[in-house]
């Protein structure tokens, strides 16, 4: 028998012998080490070392005799089965032909170097495609010398009786006595001065596939994988990997309390401890761009050669700058998920959120809180109850599936609550900070994460929507259904709705919600006088020296999350159309907007874009845009123009596009006007012939056209798109795109919630119809009822009838 192999001489096929961490580690050292992919050396105590230890000591009917009275219902007896499991396997000693190979293996790795382990569990049913295991038995790190290498081993046989092993055992169908485990010793990886963490190659809310989401924290990666502190988080978009363009799409700085680190001395109780981060590595990010791209491009390779959806653990070492895969298993949420039908919620009363965080997962829940601190706690948490914590523990997983939702004030999307979460498939929200102190033991909550990255807590139980709707059979159009977006956080998710790309991404939101600042406060900033304005800026900007760059990192990333959800379907961005008095609710902004009489009419569009009040700003816009397209390489992206009065102005704003590095036509670049002016429409064929297509603004062509204020209460009974006068003018603008050889498209409401209106555009021919996400399938009905009649009526049989 063999008792200890060598990392290199195991493949996956090894499964068997050496439980899934363990065979990975061997099969990415044979396969990929070619790539560059660099994994830490280390050996495999095999499953038969393990069965020989319950064989020699005897262990079996005593274990199987106490398993035997485990109540697999109710599991009321399961801490006392799981102490006594736990304290039957601590009574066996290793025998001796195992630990002799133990010490060889350890002498060759060691080499006289006096090396610091990581002796890991690894069970033969663990990290399978639809099993993780993930945190079940017990793992230790800085591990050094013989006895205290042994020791661990042994404690590592011990945990395989955990009270949540065995309760995860049962829920996935694994018998006690089969399921045996091997024990991993690798090389430390000194990231207690580097740092460490966690990706997935494909987004772990949505499922989305075509990024790496990689999170980074200081120190060792126990604290990202146990959600003790919320890390730094990347998104990389894996077609810019093989392209070499630059692939970071997203990134996004933690707090990163703490670290974990080693303790002084050696043979210690405990070998790491957490301590606090400084606050100047609070922030600045833990991971360079540069190491980002390598272990984007290292995950992209471990998920090609697996053909499998992975999650990997990283680690960089302090010492020598190295870059190290320390783990890799299949990712189990969304590898085994067929999206096949679409849940809408809708908070339908609302009130100041208590708390927020993170949101994981999506859907609203309401609840009783209890505040769990350890797992002394778990008798009053009962079944549909909201757990509160500082952060979760594998050893609350009997208790975290009574509750309905999770609550943390601590971790990121990579942590144990967040992954309990997806198995469980239930909601959470992690980071939140401080609810353990703004929550109350008992207190009725609702908590919900329909809006995007955050998740909000609300008091009291509030009232929402639910609708199941199948997207199974949903067919194809002539006419394309496309999306209104403004929230980047929701794009990976929406673009699993059917659709065939974004017909309108308003820009202004995530200035306002992004961004906050004012452009030219940026643009100007040395020479704002000392205010409170220009104390928040730098509070926010305090990384950046040149504060533009502030405004053009956090934009470009905004829209390239949604370019990179929808590519290569194409994503028309309109250039901000905030008005002045909108404008000047930005930081900083009171100081550039002139107050007007009638904003609707005014300062706004096409007209600040060339103008020396704004054009700036405006040259920030589109840098944005232009590493997007030609860094990033989402040349999906096209830009719209909004509120553009004449032809002349068109001609302006084209000319300062250029002068900002964006020409139309270069790399592809198409630039779209909004055609809701009556101006737009009247001389559409000259609108036609300086811009590549156009898209109806309904709500502001409707307001023109009828002389109405939208935003007036006493009249808004008189706003109608389906008014003569109105209907008359999209006809004009459509045939005449038409006629000019442009696309045209239309953006809003009425086509979803009236057939009608869907089938006078639909018999226009108009090429696009976009639509808020909730209005997205009514309008794709709408308009296949349209094409169907339209079928009908062009039928020769029909005709003949």
């Amino acid at each position: 028998m063999k008792y200890s192999l060598p990392f290199n001489q195991l493949r996956n096929t090894d499964l068997p012998k050496v439980g899934g961490k363990n065979a990975s580690l061997g099969e990415m050292i044979h396969e990929l080490s070619g790539f560059g992919i660099k994994i830490p050396d280390g050996f495999a105590i095999t499953a038969e070392a393990y069965r020989f230890f319950i064989q020699h000591n005897q262990l079996e009917e005593k274990l199987r005799k106490e398993l035997d009275q485990l109540d697999v219902e109710g599991l009321s007896n399961l801490d006392t089965v799981g102490a006594n499991c736990r304290e039957i396997m601590n009574s066996g000693h290793l025998p001796e032909a195992v630990k002799k190979e133990i010490l060889e293996s350890a002498a060759n790795l060691d080499a006289g170097t006096g090396i610091s382990v990581a002796v890991r569990s690894s069970a033969t049913a663990e990290d399978l495609p639809t099993a993780s295991f993930a945190g079940q038995h017990d793992s230790f790190l800085n591990v050094q010398g013989n006895e205290n290498l042994l020791l661990a081993i042994k404690k590592c046989y011990v945990s395989i009786f955990n009270d949540r092993a065995i309760k995860y055992r049962i829920d996935n169908g694994f018998e006690h006595l089969i399921v045996a485990l091997s024990v991993g010793v690798q090389r430390m990886v000194r990231s207690d001065i580097g740092s460490a963490g966690v990706a997935f190659t494909l987004d772990p809310e949505s499922g989305f596939e075509n990024v790496i989401y990689i999170t980074s924290a200081w120190g060792l990666g126990e604290n990202v994988v146990q959600g003790a502190v919320n890390p730094d988080e990347f998104y990389v978009f894996k077609p810019a990997i093989s392209k070499h363009q630059q692939s970071i799409i997203h990134r996004k700085l933690g707090e990163k309390e703490n670290k974990m680190v080693y303790s002084n001395g050696k043979g210690t109780e405990k070998p790491i401890v957490n301590i606090q981060t400084l606050p100047s590595e609070r922030t600045v990010f833990s991971l360079s761009d540069k190491d980002v791209v390598i272990l984007a491009e290292w995950c992209y390779k471990i998920e090609k050669h697996y053909q499998l959806a992975m999650d990997v653990e990283w680690a960089k070492d302090g010492l020598t700058g190295e870059l190290f895969i320390v783990q890799a298993r299949p990712e189990t949420v969304h590898g085994r998920k067929e999206n096949i039908s679409i849940k809408e919620y809708t908070l339908l009363s609302k009130t100041e959120p208590v708390c927020k965080g993170k949101a994981v997962g999506r859907s609203i829940t309401s609840g009783i809180a209890r505040i769990v601190h350890s797992i002394a706690d778990a008798g009053k948490v009962q079944k549909g109850d909201i757990i509160v914590a500082d952060m979760t523990n594998p050893d609350w997983n009997a208790m975290l599936r009574k509750a309905v939702s999770i609550v943390t004030n601590k971790g990121g999307r990579t942590s144990h609550a967040s992954i309990v979460a997806r198995e469980l498939g239930i909601h959470a929200i992690v980071g939140a900070g401080d609810a353990t102190e703004k929550l109350k033991d008992g207190q009725m909550i609702t908590v919900s994460c329909i809006e995007g990255d955050d998740g909000l807590v609300y008091d009291g139980q509030l009232d929402w929507e639910e609708k199941e709707i199948s997207i199974e059979h949903i067919g194809t159009t002539k006419t394309k259904p496309m999306l209104i977006l403004a929230d980047p956080y929701k794009a990976f998710r929406l673009s699993f709705y059917p659709n065939q790309g974004v017909g309108l991404l308003r820009m202004e939101f995530i200035i306002a919600n992004s961004i906050r600042i004012h452009p030219m406060a940026l643009v100007k900033y040395k020479e704002l006088e000392e205010s409170n304005d220009k104390k928040a800026i730098e509070a926010i900007t305090h990384q950046y020296a040149d504060k533009k760059k502030y405004f053009v990192d956090r934009l470009s990333e905004a829209l390239a999350m949604v370019a990179a959800a929808f590519y290569p379907k194409e994503v028309i961005v309109r250039m901000s159309d905030f008005k002045t008095n909108e404008y000047a609710q930005l930081i900083g902004g009171k100081i550039f907007e002139p107050k007007e009489e009638n904003p609707m009419l005014g300062f706004r569009g096409a007209s600040r874009y060339y103008h020396e009040r704004y054009r700036e700003g405006f040259g920030l816009e589109c840098e944005a845009i232009r590493v997007i397209r030609d860094e990033m390489g989402l040349t999906n992206v096209k830009i719209m123009i909004p509120f553009c009065r004449t032809v002349e102005e068109g001609k302006r704003v084209l000319e300062t596009m250029k002068e900002f590095g964006l020409e139309r036509g270069k790399n592809g670049l198409e630039v779209y006007v909004m055609a809701e002016l009556p101006s737009n429409v009247i001389l559409a064929e000259a609108f036609g012939e300086i811009f590549d297509g156009f898209s109806i603004g309904s709500n502001d062509l409707t307001q023109l056209t009828l002389g109405i204020d939208r935003d007036s209460a006493i009249i808004s009974d008189l706003f109608d798109e389906n008014d003569a006068a109105v209907k008359q003018l999209l006809k004009s603008v459509i045939l005449s795109a038409k006629k000019s050889g442009r696309k045209i498209g239309l953006c809003g409401q009425a086509p979803s919630d009236y057939p009608e209106f869907a089938k006078f555009l639909v018999e226009l021919g108009i090429d696009s119809i976009s639509f808020n996400p909730d209005a997205l399938l009514k309008g794709i009905e709408n308009i296949q009822l349209a094409e169907v009649a339209m079928e009908k009526v062009l039928d020769p049989i029909n005709l003949k009838s």
